[in-house]
């Protein structure tokens, strides 16, 4: 996918754009959703007052909706339409991932202000989607749609003060076999693929980007030589759906949850689910290269898989090319120690769940 310049090198709305109506946006939307292809999953797609979707016999129906906030999930001025684009689907898409879901058909609902969902001048005569920011927002979106296969199957649009997405998810799983959170046992090994930490990494990165083009410190941000794929780790998360597929596939996984709110939260709500406690390793954790324990700890939106597997159950070191890593081991819950406990050289500490949650 084409990357764009990071947050604050270019203002989008900065550009005179001309208006444009809701039907004639409606329309730019489909002819580029029906430009993608079909999908056989998708019977009827945008167009009529409902999709009309399809699974195969033996399949249950995985749903799962998340909401994006400008000024709370994402930042205008910071993050490139692209990113916030492909961040709103790979959100729902982890979700389908954990529940080892292959991905059917994504439904979005987007209001936005009057400035964002201007037109523009089309790129070239072979690509007429234009370089607004919704043209921008649905590269991103649009291009992970593509890699994994989730046709853009219907949604709504609207005029809003700010800018927020609902992305709706529909995916299939063999009747009976979803990965659940409730399914860990004591005695089980806990894993996680890929790395953790970076996403929070990366968001600091921008945090300190922004407060140095505001004039707030006299020096550079991170200059790390891992900024800019840290910086990715962030802006372009790569949710895990061929893992869980693989997992689901396998029956190797007996719980398993996506790694959204932080290692630290995610892991508590599994405990809660399955009714065990755990036991992490801290020196075990693949921690991303430029992030810290803490993040890896605590921060949210790395968008990795965390299960359990029965003891006698092995795994391989990779699952699809990613890397899966053991970290700790699911124990009988009792009054007497916390739900979750890291283990260190300095010894055994309560982990408390730090991670995002709203409200709190």
């Amino acid at each position: 996918m084409e990357r764009r310049p990071l947050a604050g090198q270019e203002s989008t709305q900065r550009r005179p754009v001309e208006r444009v109506g809701e039907l004639a946006l409606l329309a730019r939307i489909r002819a580029r959703v029906t430009a993608a292809g079909s999908s056989p999953s998708v019977r009827l797609g945008i167009g009529d007052d409902c999709a009309l979707v399809s699974v195969k016999p033996g399949e249950e129906v995985a749903v799962t909706t998340d909401f994006s906030i400008a000024g709370r999930h994402f930042e205008i001025a910071w993050h490139p339409p692209e990113a916030i684009g492909q961040r709103v689907l790979a959100r729902g898409l982890s979700d389908l991932a954990a529940m080892g879901a292959r991905p059917l058909a994504a439904f979005l609902s987007l209001g936005l202000p009057k400035e964002l969902a201007g037109s523009s001048k089309p790129r070239s005569a072979k690509s007429p989607a234009g370089t607004s920011w919704i043209d921008r927002f649905y590269d991103g979106l649009l291009a992970l749609a593509a890699e994994f296969h989730t046709p853009l199957a219907g949604g709504d649009l609207a005029e809003s003060p700010i800018a927020a997405a609902d992305i709706v998810l529909l995916g299939a799983v063999p009747a009976g076999k979803a990965l659940l959170r409730s399914g860990a046992r004591p005695g089980d090994a806990i894993y996680v693929t890929g790395s953790l930490g970076g996403a929070a990494a990366g968001l600091e990165i921008l945090r300190e980007l922004a407060r140095v083009r505001k004039g707030s410190r006299a020096g550079g941000a991170n200059t790390r030589g891992n900024m800019k794929e840290t910086l990715y780790r962030h802006l372009y998360p790569q949710p895990r759906v061929k893992q869980g597929l693989w997992l689901a596939k396998r029956g190797f996984a007996a719980a398993a949850i996506d790694l959204s709110d932080g290692l630290s939260t995610d892991l508590a709500h599994l405990c809660d689910e399955s009714g065990v406690a755990a036991e992490v390793d801290g020196g075990a954790l693949p921690v991303t290269a430029g992030a810290t324990l803490e993040q890896a700890i605590h921060g949210g939106e790395d968008y990795e898989l965390l299960f359990t597997a029965r003891p006698n159950t092995h795994l391989p070191r990779k699952i699809a090319g990613v890397a899966v890593t053991r970290i700790g081991q699911v124990v009988k819950r009792s009054a007497k120690q916390p739900i979750v406990t890291l283990i260190t050289a300095e010894g055994r500490q309560a982990l408390e769940a730090q991670g995002w949650e709203h409200f709190a």
